[in-house]
């Protein structure tokens, strides 16, 4: 029997493992894609299942070589999880033309190359589910989120294009915003007061995007805010 293989882009603490660990425990095996060897070893000894690739999400030609190595290794992607993303904050006169471009080429030229490698084995098939993780910023451009949400908003914009594209093809594509603050180490440092209960659990965040996966044709999601009941929106 075969095993159905996720591939998760952006595998790291928070958000990444908790898909991984999500998949991994639904029975798949489980692609990890991140830039961090250290980081990657410890997911990949964690999850069963799981296989580790050192991979610039930045970089088409590391990414398409990655994609093969998990074709050989695993087998083809039923799932892909497009997690992949930055941090670079920031207003106008913060934000130079280099910030900018990084920030568009790991949020969304790096979406596009991945999805260009699943492709052509979900088109043989007439299925597979794309799951892009996207923000708030998609929607509206904060003062400090110059380059970010301009990142952001074309991710959006490119997995809708997918989505009309692909449905038709039996290729589901969806687009997850998150609207709220991930617990993780880092979030609570940053925010030492706020009650457990206002940040967004990863766990749950992996629950909501496996269910995506298993929806039914006819009734797809294409795009899934994801909010603690706390968040101002």
């Amino acid at each position: 029997m075969n095993v159905p293989v996720c591939v998760i882009v952006g595998a790291g603490p928070g958000n990444g493992a908790a898909f991984a660990r999500r998949f991994s425990d639904a029975g798949y095996r489980v692609a990890l894609l991140a830039r961090s060897q250290a980081a990657l070893a410890a997911l990949e000894k964690e999850i069963a299942g799981a296989r580790a690739y050192v991979c610039d999400a930045a970089d088409a030609d590391a990414l398409g070589y990655a994609f093969t190595r998990i074709r050989e290794e695993l087998g083809p992607a039923e799932v892909l999880i497009y997690n992949a993303s930055t941090r670079q904050f920031g207003d106008i006169d913060a934000t130079d033309p280099a910030t900018f471009e990084s920030a568009w080429r790991v949020n969304t030229y790096g979406c596009l190359a991945a999805v260009k490698a699943v492709l052509p084995d979900m088109r043989k098939t007439g299925a597979g589910n794309i799951v892009v993780i996207g923000a708030t910023a998609s929607w509206k451009g904060a003062a400090d989120f110059v380059a970010f949400a301009s990142a952001k908003a074309a991710q959006r914009s490119l997995a809708q294009s997918l989505a009309r594209k692909l449905g038709p093809e039996g290729i589901h594509v969806a687009y997850v915003i998150i609207d709220a603050v991930v617990d993780m180490p880092a979030s609570r440092r940053m925010f030492p007061d706020r009650q457990k209960e206002l940040f967004a659990q990863p766990d749950d965040i992996a629950a909501s995007v496996f269910f995506l996966t298993q929806q039914a044709r006819s009734a797809w999601t294409f795009e899934l805010d994801l909010r603690p009941f706390g968040e101002h929106w």
